[in-house]
This record gives structure tokens, sequence and C-alpha cells, in this order.
């Protein structure tokens, strides 16, 4: 097989990148190691910012996302029993929406299907080889057949784990990563949301996170220790935990129980990779960066790379010249080293630390205060930082 961009990984950074690509006249072929009722059916929670959403309404994948997408001015912060909400719209003129990474993944998908190029799925990628020369190669199997994809190009957004960034040379890789002492317990509840807000809430309990699934589901997430076993957790300890971290004192709120369809264990961790690009591979999403899933950059950053990357082909198609894909290494990793500090920094303010004192108790209930002063450098750096960088 030959192609312009070999993509490898169908989750949202490679289907979106290879929308993107198709509605610029550029092939490309995207290799999914994944069958596809697996790749629609994974369960990953999804709040995006106004870029992201935008970026998706534009490749012409807004459809279901405007019926069903659940937009919020800010979000809604808890401590010291009580509440504050933040209209993060107000300060920077943006906006987040809560919907699934399930359904976007769903929604290109079928947009693939119907006028996009080669989608393989169950295609197990082991290698790529000559990244630095004219024409890398992905060495896959598919349906059994050993085969060979030659490119012009290669963009790995095949994960953590994934084949691609192993052709970076280990004199030159780099791997910094950071693990948190805590975990989180997620839910997915079947009851519509308690509040039409996100809600944060910091207490010498723990960390604790109202978040929605539209349009009539709950997600719910509890800190808990690393090691902990999901099932040690019944369904009224969770609600009760959950009532205690998020309550507020004058009792005009209450959370509302159901049944609990799913719960799972998360650890905390972050990760970069550097480089992002070696010869004429280039690494994007999850094969380059993992980020805490406090404030949901994620997903976001993963939709980022995909559109910087985009844009980059697009300006060597129609005009010959490499500059901007030439940079986007440089561009890339200082998006994602502006989204990890400020993921590690909401991070680290909102948990408890198992070795915490009421000094770090303290200075956490402190820091949350000043992102509350409408208007200051704090409260700006935090609103815009929440709702999305620029793509730009």
């Amino acid at each position: 097989m030959r192609t312009t961009v070999g993509i490898v990984g169908g989750g949202p950074a490679g289907l979106l990148l290879a929308r993107l690509l198709h509605r610029s006249g550029i092939d490309s072929v995207v290799l999914e190691r994944r069958d596809r009722a697996h790749c629609e059916a994974r369960q990953r929670a999804g709040t995006l910012e106004q870029g992201s959403v935008d970026i998706l309404r534009a490749c012409g994948a807004g459809a279901r996302l405007a019926r069903e997408g659940v937009r919020h001015r800010g979000i809604q912060l808890r401590f010291d029993r009580t509440r504050h909400s933040l209209d993060l719209a107000a300060q920077v003129g943006r906006h987040m929406t809560s919907y699934p990474q399930t359904k976007i993944v769903q929604d290109l998908i079928a947009l693939h299907l119907v006028d996009g190029p080669p989608l393989l799925f169950e295609a197990e990628v082991h290698a790529v080889s000559g990244p630095d020369t004219p024409t890398p190669t992905v060495h896959f199997t598919h349906r059994g057949r050993r085969r060979t994809l030659v490119c012009d190009f290669v963009v790995g957004c095949d994960g953590y784990h994934g084949a691609t960034r192993d052709c970076v040379p280990r004199s030159l890789a780099r791997r910094h990563d950071k693990v948190f002492p805590y975990s989180w317990l997620g839910i997915l509840a079947d009851v519509p949301p308690s509040d039409p807000e996100v809600i944060y809430a910091h207490s010498p309990r723990g960390f604790a996170l109202h978040s929605m699934r539209p349009p009539d589901r709950t997600r719910l997430y509890l800190q808990v220790p690393n090691g902990t076993d999901a099932d040690d957790w019944p369904d009224e300890r969770i609600w009760k935990e959950l009532d205690e971290r998020l309550a507020v004192d004058g009792g005009a709120w209450t959370l509302d129980r159901g049944p609990v369809l799913s719960r799972t264990v998360v650890p905390l961790r972050s990760s970069v990779f550097e480089p992002m690009r070696y010869g004429r591979v280039l690494l994007a999403g999850d094969a380059a960066h993992i980020v805490s899933p406090a404030g949901a950059k994620g997903i976001n950053l993963a939709l980022a790379d995909a559109t910087d990357l985009a844009r980059a082909f697009a300006d060597l198609k129609e005009t010959g010249s490499a500059g901007r894909l030439d940079g986007y290494a440089a561009r890339a990793l200082e998006r994602a080293w502006r989204v990890e500090e400020f993921s590690t920094w909401l991070t680290t303010t909102l948990h408890t630390a198992p070795d915490g004192t009421s000094f770090d108790e303290r200075l956490q209930t402190a820091r949350l205060r000043r992102i509350l002063a409408v208007g200051t450098p704090g409260a700006l750096d935090f609103a815009e930082h929440y709702t999305g960088l620029p793509l730009d």
C-alpha cells in the first residue's frame, strides 16, 4: 500500500487528523488494531473546550454534538463546605461542552466510512522502518496477512504503549513521568445530574467530582488511595462518601442517587515523551503525552495536536513550504507542557495528599480563593487555561 500520510491509531486524534486531511485533498490511511465494535464502545468521559467543539463542527462532526452536548459557562468549586460558581465564559468568552469521547469516535468513524480514505480495523502495527528516509514504512498485520504501508509521513496516534514512538533512537528519546499518590474511583450512575454545573470539591476527606453524561446519566469520581479495589466500594459506601465530600452548609443541595452502572479505579499519572518528531515520523495525542484527568485536558490536547498537524500538511501541499510542519514538534510540546502544568496545579490543589498537613490544606484553600476574585490575574489565567489555549 502507498499513501501520503500513514496514521497509526483510530482514536480521536487519528480519526480527526484523517478527516481534516481528507477535506484538504490529502490522502491517508488509518490503521487501528482494535475492531470497530471495540472502538465505538470504549467508555471515556469527555469535556470539550470551545476550540475542540469548533473544529469538530468545521469538519462535519457537529450534528449530534449540537443535539446532545451539554454546554456550560463554567464550573463550581466547593471547599470549606461552601460553593462558588465560576462564570468562565464571562471572563474569556469561551464555553465548555460535556460530550463523551465515545461519541466523538462514533461520529468520526461514521463520517469516515461514508466518504473518507481507507480505515483498516484489526490492523496490528509491529514497527515503523526508515523514519529518517523519504519513505517511512509501516509494517502491520491485517486479517492474518503481513502487509506494509509506504508513506511520505507517518503520524503515531497509537497511545502510550504504541509502536510508532519506538522508532525514535534511545539516545534521543526522553520520557518525563509523574505518578500521583492517589487514584480516582469513577462511577457511571443511571440518574440525571444533580446540578447543572460540573462540581470540583476539595475536602479533608479527599477530592470529589460531579460531572455529566448527557442527557440522563451522571459521572462521579472520588479520590481513593492507590491500589484500591473497586469491589471494596459497594453502592451505599460510594454514595455516602460522595454526600460527605460534596456537602455544603445550609442544606439547600441534595445529591440524587441512582443505580451504579459501572465502577473503575483510575490511577492518576502524567507523562510527556520527547521528541514529538523524528525524521518523517510525528507523534500526536496519547502517543506523546498523558495528562492527569483533572480539568479534562487529555482529549482536547489530542484534538489540538491533530488540528495543528492537519494545518501543517495542508500548508505543505498548498505552498510547498515545510516551515509549519517543521515547527510542529516545538509548538506541540510547548502546548503540552503548559497543559501539564495547569492540570498538575489543579490536581495537587484539589486533592488531599496522604502525608498532607494542616499547612498544606490551608495553602490549597488560599489557591482556590485566589481564582475566585473575578478579573484578577489569577482568575483570568485559570479561565484561559480551563477553557482552552488558542489553537494558533
